[in-house]
């Protein structure tokens, strides 16, 4: 059962669970082991059992949460949670005890979980602009939007929208882009440079997972202290390319998974900065009913809608 960017109220914790209770409401995200190196030292999103605690559906013993009613086990945990669903098992690492006004609010919460946190986490946590920076997203999705917000919460001079669905630029603007490049219509490449006096990107992040989108950012970093962040995630086995001697003079590629957030901290960070206006991402989510699924599947799939939220 899948399922990821659950929001709802704990019904019952297990044994041993002591930071929520019953009625908490809570926001569900990735789950992590909690005691290997990166887990202990505040990154448990590169936990060293990252991929079999969110993504093989059975538990370290092999046993799932979940059954048929005849009894044959169903793959559960999908990121530490399976919630879509009226009611999820959820490991307790996945659940974050946030606060929110009403079930309305906590519904509109829900995409914190994991594409909120990894846009601006990504920005905030790895790539940290300041003063006078040039921060470039490459691919406006929800993840991109997100890093827009989060470099408008830095000292960035410039931040650079780069989408090829003009809607999503417009959307970019409002949420702090300075810049947009409709890479359809522009070479993205020379259209940075020119934003950039020459210099080139002191950060780039690219979301889309696509490979020809991470070789225009590789290319358009600055010499010396450019950086890209890499978030999107290609189908596996996926290449891409990039001219190595170009590297060798100080530009950085770094692998990003879910913001290197730590969600205790991070998520309530996040509700806190929606709550007081400073990161306006409702704008890009709509919720729909259990009997609108293919209808928001429909939207998503044509670009109407960039996050679609299903109210169970």
């Amino acid at each position: 059962m899948l399922g990821h960017e659950g929001s709802g109220v704990v019904e019952a914790v297990g044994e041993g669970v002591t930071h929520v209770s019953a009625g908490d409401k809570v926001l569900l995200s990735f789950s992590s082991c909690g005691k290997c190196r990166s887990c202990r030292h505040g990154h448990p999103a590169y936990c060293v059992d990252f991929l079999s605690l969110n993504f093989d559906g059975r538990r370290p013993d092999g046993t799932t949460p979940i059954g048929s009613t005849t009894g044959e086990a169903i793959g559960g945990r999908f990121f530490g949670q399976s919630s879509f669903a009226t009611y999820c098992v959820a490991h307790a690492r996945s659940v974050v005890p946030v606060e929110a006004a009403d079930e309305d609010e906590l519904a509109m919460l829900a995409p914190v979980g994991c594409g909120i946190q990894t846009g601006v986490g990504a920005v905030l946590h790895e790539l940290d602009p300041g003063s006078g920076d040039t921060v470039a997203i490459f691919g406006a999705g929800a993840v991109g939007l997100s890093a827009v917000m989060g470099a408008a919460l830095t000292p960035a001079a410039k931040i650079i929208a780069i989408d090829i669905v003009p809607s999503r630029l417009e959307l970019a603007r409002e949420l702090g882009a300075t810049h947009t490049i409709n890479g359809k219509e522009e070479d993205t490449v020379t259209r940075v440079a020119e934003i950039t006096g020459g210099r080139g990107l002191t950060h780039a992040l690219e979301s889309s997972g696509v490979p020809a989108l991470l070789r225009q950012a590789v290319d358009s970093l600055a010499v010396g202290d450019g950086m890209a962040a890499v978030v999107g995630a290609p189908p596996v086995g996926t290449d891409g390319t990039f001219d190595v001697n170009f590297l060798l003079n100080g530009r950085t590629i770094r692998g990003v998974t879910e913001g290197d957030s730590d969600v205790f901290d991070f998520i309530p960070e996040l509700v806190g900065l929606y709550r007081a206006g400073r990161l306006p991402f409702d704008k890009m989510v709509r919720l729909y009913d259990p009997d609108q699924i293919n209808e928001a599947a429909t939207d998503a799939a044509e670009g109407r809608v960039l996050k679609p939220v299903l109210r169970l």
